[in-house]
């Protein structure tokens, strides 16, 4: 497996293991919807939370969250009306984006709440 995926993984697996322990509920990891991937789908109190997960090991070419491109938050949009459609669900939505930087036993989450908004 490549060394970026491996990072990747790992910062998917501080991130739920953050959102559990500020007390929002996990309810899906990695959800696809044809093309399109959410790392994390989470609950708190009447609020789904969309959160797009980006580690690195160093900021050399910038912060994490920099790149969540327009492309990605277009993607995470239809995957969330999908899963919304799917699960049948009435819920206020908000797209997060959690960044991660570690180096070892090293590391710093950024949670960045309603990072982006669904344009038309």
């Amino acid at each position: 497996m490549a060394e970026s995926h491996e990072t990747g993984k790992h910062g998917e697996e501080m991130a739920r293991t953050f959102l559990s322990n500020k007390g929002y509920e996990v309810l899906e990891t990695n959800w696809r919807s044809n093309h399109n991937e959410i790392d994390i789908i989470a609950r708190k109190d009447k609020i789904l939370v969309v959160a797009e997960v980006k580690t690195r090991k160093t900021n050399f070419f910038g912060e994490p969250e920099e790149f969540v491109t327009k492309a990605k938050q277009k993607s995470l949009i239809k995957a969330a009306n999908h899963y919304i459609s799917f699960k049948n669900l009435d819920l206020e939505v908000r797209f997060d984006i959690i960044s991660i930087l570690y180096s070892g036993s090293n590391y710093k989450i950024h949670h960045i709440e309603d990072a982006f908004y669904p344009t038309m």
